[in-house]
């Protein structure tokens, strides 16, 4: 994993979905797939090429379960990215990592080094 991580990126709000694509490049990783609603969302995580998915809990008001189901049965790990509590998630995804907003660096970082320790996460220097 030289070039790190390939990563699906799914959040409705324009300016944290750059933020946190933002963040992961800056770790060394590249985001492949985004989207912003749960219809997009749900083909890319059936078609895109990518090691793990960062998802928001609530998009437009629709809860983002029917995705992360999809990404499951393909075997692709996740995590949440969300101001809300995992009390939203059906039961069988609460055991996933979630992320609270607004999210760090520091812990992005980590939560990717725990899912992938080989991974090599760093800071890009510039």
């Amino acid at each position: 994993m030289a070039d790190g991580l390939s990563v699906f990126l799914v959040e409705d709000e324009a300016l944290i979905r750059m933020m946190i694509a933002d963040m992961v490049v800056e770790l060394g990783h590249h985001v492949v797939a985004e989207a912003d609603n749960v219809r997009d969302a749900s083909a890319f995580a059936m078609t895109a090429q990518y090691d793990m998915a960062i998802l928001d809990i609530n998009l437009m008001g629709v809860y983002v379960d029917p995705v992360a189901d999809l990404i499951e049965r393909r075997g692709k790990p996740f995590m949440f990215a969300t101001g809300y509590g995992p009390e939203l998630l059906p039961s069988l995804l609460r055991r996933r990592p979630i992320l609270r907003k607004p999210i760090a660096m520091d812990q992005l970082k980590a939560m990717i080094d725990s899912m992938f320790p080989g991974a090599r996460s760093k800071r890009r220097t510039e």
